[in-house]
């Protein structure tokens, strides 16, 4: 989920990295593999520039198989995701999704999350890579109530079909109504005759789809959808256009826009707490941080002045170090270069001047809206 000035491979000796179903396909294909988080990942096929236009003006196709899966099931399934999460999963049909969050007590990320309502007793939890075995971890600890939770990883490949002929693109494969599935919604299918769980959901800013299959079945449905999506220009894509796609969107990735030590209102995702659910993990912290205002919060930037923001650059105002830049990149799309930066409060407004540090000189820029890409 991050882009090339991310994704850097890591100098610590570790243990042998693991692999998705789908490695194999990935090398073939002449995929240019990293480190990504403990997992040899594709970056880039054609280059970054060429898969990141071809999700906004056509469609592309990403193997997000290293992302974790966790189910939660019993009597009390919906009382342990409530519990663990500051949205109302008790609002969720079944085959209705939400963006969530896993918090700690101060009320800041342990992960953000997807939350799948399959039942009234059934929940399906994607979760971030690198933060799987740990969420899963966090999750057991908090039980006490009549829920099993199982690690699931291993039972699936995820794979993003993300453009706007994604639709078309994955409808000859598959006999289910992909028009009846709203945006946020998930169903139960087959594609190529497989079981798939089939979500209208993503992390590019386009309309698409993420489907689930057994990982037997990964890479015949991979080959058959880029042949399905010739016809549309489909390209394989790596996670650097997947980055770059998802800042232009303004989605948080967590280690950058959100981690322990950030909350939901610093990070702009009030909208995913609901205090007026009853109690959650973190409540009290969040609750108290409304009542008191925050004095930071995440704010767009766009690069005046000749230079890239990059991750962990500092901001300045006037000479004086107010933040940094969580995520920072060209965006192909919009033609501009843009980041997102953590800032005081009375620095976040639209048309603010600042300055980033690059290197050893400053750069002019301004606080922008966000997102800065939006499909509609």
């Amino acid at each position: 989920m991050r882009g090339p000035a991310i994704l850097m491979a890591s100098v610590t000796p570790a243990a042998p990295l693991n692999k998705t179903p789908l490695n194999a396909v990935h090398r073939a294909l002449g995929a240019r593999m990293v480190d990504f988080g403990g997992w040899d990942m594709p970056v880039e096929y054609s280059g970054i520039i060429e898969e990141h236009l071809t999700v906004r003006k056509a469609v592309g196709l990403f193997d997000v198989s290293h992302m974790g899966e966790i189910e939660i099931r019993g009597p009390q399934a919906l009382a342990l995701v409530d519990r663990l999460t500051p949205n109302a999963a008790g609002r969720l049909a079944d085959g209705q999704a939400q963006y969530s969050a896993l918090l700690y007590q101060q009320g800041t990320f342990v992960d953000d999350i997807l939350v799948h309502r399959i039942g009234p007793e059934h929940y399906f939890l994607c979760v971030n890579a690198s933060n799987q075995v740990k969420d899963y971890e966090w999750i057991r600890s908090q039980n006490d109530l009549d829920a099993e939770v199982e690690f699931a990883s291993d039972r699936y490949v995820q794979l993003a079909i993300q453009g706007p002929r994604a639709v078309e693109t994955l409808g000859r494969l598959t006999k289910t109504d992909l028009s009846a599935i709203r945006y946020y919604w998930f169903t139960r299918g087959e594609v190529l005759g497989a079981p798939a769980i089939i979500a209208r959901t993503g992390y590019t800013g386009e309309d698409g789809f993420e489907i689930y299959v057994m990982p037997e079945e990964g890479g015949r449905i991979w080959n058959a959808v880029l042949e399905a999506g010739a016809g549309y220009g489909i390209r394989p894509c790596g996670l650097g256009a997947r980055n770059t796609l998802r800042l232009e969107a303004a989605m948080s990735l967590y280690g950058h826009e959100i981690d322990d030590t950030i909350t939901p209102y610093e990070a702009r995702l009030g909208w995913i707490v609901k205090l007026g659910k009853g109690d959650f993990i973190g409540r009290d912290a969040l609750l108290r941080q409304k009542e008191e205002g925050v004095r930071r919060r995440l704010a767009g930037l766009e690069m005046t002045g000749r230079g890239i923001g990059r991750d962990g650059y500092r901001v300045f105002d006037g000479g004086r170090d107010i933040g940094w830049i969580t995520s920072g990149s060209p965006a192909p799309f919009v033609g501009r270069n843009i980041a997102l930066a953590m800032l005081p409060v009375d620095k976040g407004d639209a048309g603010t001047e600042v300055a980033v540090q690059v290197r050893s000189r400053m750069v002019e820029a301004r606080v922008a809206p966000t997102p800065f890409y939006s499909r509609k």
